[in-house]
């Protein structure tokens, strides 16, 4: 069975129509990254996937079942973590946890299991108003992970983090890879971010898919690398300023 499937969705903000008849589909384990300019839907289709918004039309499946009808049976199969997460400054890093965990009913070994995963292990007594960047996002990524979601949503998790930083958080995530029990959606603003993590490619533009495919099968002589492809796709870079007329994000 399918880990997700997206039925020609569309979705519209007024005037504008933001996703124009999106279809995927995405296997049990895989990693995937989306990939589109500033405004082009990749955020909103993400957001539909997640059930944190409702398409206008079209149908959306994971595991075979619908947010409608299975909206809890979903949420803790789930993990998602936001661009902007944002914590209670004044509780430390495991308080902070031990919260998130209280809702799926888990206790203090899951909390300690996440710590040691996400390496946060000399900061878990340290108040969350305290960390730096890259702590700030491994704490969210322990967040998403706490209920071991068989599906990790992830947007640009490391926009805005130093070199090191970011290949801190790729460690964890080829490591979660390797396990092979986890499927990823990753939305990143860095190619090379893409290419490391993601077994699957989506490039979007004008709330359409433009192509998709593992990467080596989407490069020829015009196109040499996922820059050079996403350029001569879109017309545009990675962080072009293009207007989505809905929300900052895409």
């Amino acid at each position: 069975m399918l880990q997700i499937e997206v039925k020609n969705i569309f979705k519209s903000f007024k005037d504008v129509q933001a996703v124009r008849g999106i279809s995927l589909a995405i296997s049990p384990g895989e990693f995937v990254a989306l990939l589109g300019p500033n405004g082009a839907g990749k955020t909103t289709t993400v957001e539909m996937m997640e059930g944190l918004r409702k398409p206008d039309s079209g149908e959306i499946l994971i595991q075979g079942k619908t947010w409608q009808r299975h909206e809890k049976e979903l949420r803790r199969i789930i993990g998602l973590s936001l661009q902007e997460t944002r914590f209670t400054e004044k509780l430390t890093v495991r308080e902070t946890l031990r919260l998130f965990a209280s809702f799926f009913e888990l206790g203090d070994e899951r909390v300690g299991e996440v710590i040691a995963l996400t390496g946060l292990d000399e900061k878990q007594k340290a108040m969350t108003g305290t960390l730096s960047g890259g702590q700030r996002q491994r704490l969210a990524l322990a967040v998403a992970l706490l209920n071991t979601p068989q599906i990790l949503f992830l947007d640009e998790p490391t926009t805005g983090l130093d070199p090191h930083s970011r290949l801190d958080l790729w460690k964890i995530l080829k490591a979660l890879k390797d396990k092979g029990e986890t499927t990823l959606i990753l939305t990143t603003h860095y190619m090379e971010e893409a290419e490391s993590l993601c077994d699957h490619i989506i490039i979007i533009d004008g709330g359409k898919i433009l192509r998709e495919g593992p990467l080596k099968s989407l490069l020829d002589e015009k196109s040499r690398n996922l820059e050079e492809l996403f350029i001569n796709l879109t017309g545009k870079t990675l962080d072009s300023d293009a207007a989505d007329g809905q929300s900052p994000k895409s």
